[in-house]
């Protein structure tokens, strides 16, 4: 099993970037594809991007301002945001799952959760 520690979160004026961090440890992380996903209050959380071992990718369709990578040396995979909006207001999750899938309910291990909230 892998285990997840999100950082990084933060409070940011619109237009502004956050780097966000998942941390992983046990011995088959690279068995892993790794996803985000956030919440926003009194909403269901929805998928962000993932990321293979190899480092291919896939986003959600409003998530272009968005970039996803890997640092399998490190264990980490980041998130990275760009040009933040009020709407991008949520807790970001990163979530481990044995599948190549946006479907949260496939993803076997979840972090904590980190914050991000964007000024207007």
């Amino acid at each position: 099993q892998v285990q997840l520690v999100e950082s990084g979160g933060g409070l940011v004026q619109a237009g502004g970037s956050l780097r966000l961090s998942c941390a992983a440890s046990g011995r088959t992380f690279n068995e892993y594809f790794v996803g985000w996903f956030r919440q926003a209050p009194g909403q269901e959380r929805e998928f962000v991007a993932a990321i293979g071992w190899s480092g291919g990718a896939r986003y959600a369709d409003s998530m272009g301002r968005f970039a996803i990578s890997r640092d399998n040396a490190k264990n980490t995979v980041y998130l990275h945001l760009n040009s933040l909006k009020p709407e991008d207001t949520a807790v970001y999750y990163c979530a481990a799952s044995l599948l190549w899938t946006d479907n949260d309910r496939q993803y076997s291990a979840w972090g904590q959760g980190t914050q991000v909230t964007v000024s207007s």
